[in-house]
């Protein structure tokens, strides 16, 4: 047998992997709503005021100008493009040269942590969280520690937590805002305590903001760039929520580092980046013109949209007995909700919960302990409001029929 490698290895698991064993339980009597995978593009509700963005990627393909290999960090005028973008409302300005261009979100998890990797280092990670950075930590050979969120203080960073957690083989703490899974959306307070902590450790914050001004509620987006001063900041971003192109993988990395600590990771980005495959050139000319224009009929049609099934899930929740959401999202797309088992026949945790509720209603949730909560399920709210109630009813129905 040819050998691979161990990092591999079958018994892992991933938000997709449980996914697709979930999906082959689906009832075939009923169709299925999924409020497992955030993929909102997939509902029209969303493409409303959109249409410049297939303009602008169709324009890029008609010129033939883009058939050619883009230069290994993204065409300069994209980077240009991200930077200024990046840099509004920030003092420490980003420049083009800070940004390298990744065939999505997942690619600038991927580099950036390759890149940090060093014998017996450790990262700080949120629990719950996002699990492509725990599969590529552990395909660096970085050691794992998790750090609280903590659902009564609106899903806060532990940070006496991260303080003792921290030692000096960290090489930096992930903080994802606005949260996915929680939808929490950190204060302006907040995220200077957090630049603090990592100034005191001196560690850098790689700030996942790739649900950056998807945010309501009278919630503010406040990038975690704004306190680079304190400690540097690693950004990770995409197209992917924000402008809802998830198919089109465009995503980035990019150094908000006014104090110069990050220049050994500069360079070590650049040669990673001279060994790996971009996003698409096309796709990279279509950038400026997306991400340039404010499209506020677009984005403000998203947030309404978003706002709407929110308070929609949020109530009907909170009318289900067995069922506890702690927390109302202000931003993202995403709630966690607490399972009372205690309550439910047949049900132990929430794998069980989760199996159950499609094998009997077609709904598909995600288990918390996928995400590192145990008996919690995430709950995916981009969707029609119409399809959202349609999915309010059958979790409720479930959960009556089975509440002991």
């Amino acid at each position: 047998m040819a050998k691979c490698n161990p990092r591999l290895s079958a018994n892992k698991t991933s938000i997709r992997g449980v996914v697709g064993e979930l999906l082959g339980m689906t009832n075939p009597d009923m169709p299925l709503i999924s409020l497992g995978v955030g993929d909102a593009a997939s509902f029209s509700c969303f493409r409303k005021g959109k249409a410049d963005f297939n303009e602008a990627l169709i324009d890029a393909v008609s010129s033939s100008m883009f058939d050619c290999y883009p230069p290994s960090y993204g065409f300069p005028f994209a980077r240009r493009a991200v930077a200024e973008y990046l840099s509004k409302g920030v003092s420490h300005g980003i420049s083009e040269g800070d940004v390298y261009l990744t065939v999505g979100g997942t690619q600038a998890i991927q580099v950036c942590l390759t890149v940090l990797a060093s014998p017996g280092c450790n990262l700080l990670l949120p629990r719950p969280g996002f699990p492509p950075y725990e599969a590529a930590a552990e395909l660096a050979g970085i050691e794992i520690r998790f750090y609280d969120l903590v659902p009564s203080r609106d899903w806060e960073v532990n940070l006496s937590q991260v303080q003792s957690l921290a030692d000096e083989n960290t090489i930096g703490m992930v903080v994802i805002n606005p949260n996915n899974p929680c939808g929490a959306v950190y204060s302006s307070t907040h995220l200077q305590e957090i630049a603090e902590t990592a100034r005191d450790l001196n560690i850098p914050v790689i700030a996942d903001e790739v649900y950056g001004h998807l945010v309501f509620g009278g919630s503010r987006f406040v990038p975690l760039a704004s306190y680079a001063h304190l400690a540097p900041v690693i950004i990770i971003g995409a197209l992917s929520k924000r402008w809802m192109l998830p198919g089109w993988r465009m995503g980035w990395l990019a150094l908000c580092d006014p104090c110069g600590t990050l220049k050994q990771v500069k360079i070590a980005t650049e040669m990673l980046m001279n060994v790996t495959s971009g996003p698409a050139s096309t796709i990279q000319a279509a950038v400026p013109r997306i991400i340039s224009d404010t499209h506020e009929e677009f984005h403000r049609n998203v947030l309404t949209v978003l706002e709407t099934s929110l308070n929609l899930l949020y109530s009907r929740i909170n009318q289900i007995e067995v069922l506890q959401c702690h927390s109302k999202p202000r931003g993202s797309m995403f709630m966690m909700v607490e399972v009372n088992t205690t309550l439910l026949y047949g049900i132990e945790n929430d794998m069980d919960f989760a199996k159950e509720l499609i094998r009997e209603e077609s709904i598909l949730v995600m288990p918390g302990s996928i995400i590192g909560l145990k008996n919690w399920v995430r709950i995916f709210f981009g969707i029609s409001p119409e399809l959202l109630i349609e999915a309010c009813d059958r979790i409720q129905a479930f959960c009556k029929r089975r509440q002991i």
